[in-house]
């Protein structure tokens, strides 16, 4: 699955006590309604691919993502790269089936 993204920048100054001051930029992208399959049956977990149309900038060696999975799930985040990561969702309860359904996933660097 490809995903489109619209990145946004956000400038921020972070200040606490006894540090300087720092400027940074915060960039974000939100990738709403994410479809993913149904799970094969209780307790199954589905996976899903997320490429982005354009890369991370080779400079970001680390980024964050936050999932939202909007059913009974627990969503978690492998095989990051620049180019895209792996979603997969666990039903919470091993008696539990997943639903084919969308996620809401927020990604966000700092530069």
């Amino acid at each position: 699955m490809s995903v489109t993204f619209d990145a946004t920048n956000v400038d921020n100054v972070a200040s606490m006590a006894n540090f300087n001051s720092a400027a940074y930029r915060r960039v974000t992208m939100a990738l709403n309604d994410v479809a993913t399959a149904a799970g094969g049956g209780a307790g199954a977990s589905v996976t899903l691919s997320v490429i982005f149309n354009q890369p991370i900038p080779a400079s970001v060696t680390s980024y964050n993502v936050q999932v939202t999975p909007n059913q009974d799930a627990v969503a978690f985040v492998t095989s990051k790269t620049n180019a895209g990561f792996t979603l997969t969702l666990n039903p919470r309860l091993a008696s539990n089936t997943l639903s084919s359904g969308t996620n809401d996933i927020w990604v966000s660097w700092d530069q």
